[in-house]
């Protein structure tokens, strides 16, 4: 009875179309490319399943299936079930090695984003030549439009110093001219104090 039941279910593992979606999936909704990969590892397994059907495990097991009918059929429940826990391990294994969920879910960010662009995407012209300068000359520009800016502003700033220079100098020139005026005042205010107290000094 259990051998009819597991044949009945291998034809229609065999006979199930290639093209099955989830439960409560509707063959016009998108799904994500995680959700996708999760649906073909089950297909996988169930096509792998159906590829060792119970009727194949006890043509190679005949001698020990007419003995223990029951007991071939919990081995191969086991062996079956052992093997899609491991390969389903496996499989998580590979995902969080390679950050798959991650990488996944970030293309399909960029495929839902490149969907609001209408204009047509980049394509190469089959001239090297044409596909590099339409590639690097606008980079070479932006390039050239920051360094003029940068030189731009680096002239004003020592244009604002040579100012700063100059008007430097000239509180200096002013300062030398207070210092040799006062300098001046000061030795005619000294030979003033010598002829005032020569005249002083002189006899009567």
């Amino acid at each position: 009875m259990a051998a009819a039941e597991s044949d009945s279910e291998a034809a229609a593992a065999e006979t199930r179309p290639e093209s099955s979606f989830p439960e409560g999936e509707a063959p016009g909704t998108t799904m994500s490319r995680v959700e996708l990969l999760d649906t073909m590892v089950d297909t996988f397994l169930e096509k792998l399943v159906a590829a060792g059907s119970y009727q194949r495990f006890t043509d190679c097991y005949k001698h020990f299936y007419q003995l223990q009918p029951e007991m071939t059929q919990r081995i191969y429940d086991k062996f079956v079930s052992q093997l899609q826990t491991s390969i389903r391990e496996e499989i998580s294994e590979i995902k969080e090695e390679g950050n798959l969920e991650a990488v996944l879910n970030s293309l399909d960010r960029i495929v839902e984003e490149g969907k609001e662009h209408q204009e047509p995407a980049w394509r190469p012209s089959g001239i090297p030549e044409k596909d590099l300068c339409s590639t690097v000359a606008p980079y070479l520009l932006q390039q050239r439009d920051a360094l003029r800016r940068h030189v731009q502003k680096q002239e004003a700033k020592n244009q604002e110093l040579a100012s700063a220079v100059l008007a430097g100098r000239r509180q200096v020139e002013e300062l030398q001219q207070q210092v040799q005026a006062r300098q001046q005042a000061w030795q005619a205010l000294h030979r003033e104090q010598r002829e005032l107290l020569s005249v002083l000094r002189a006899p009567e």
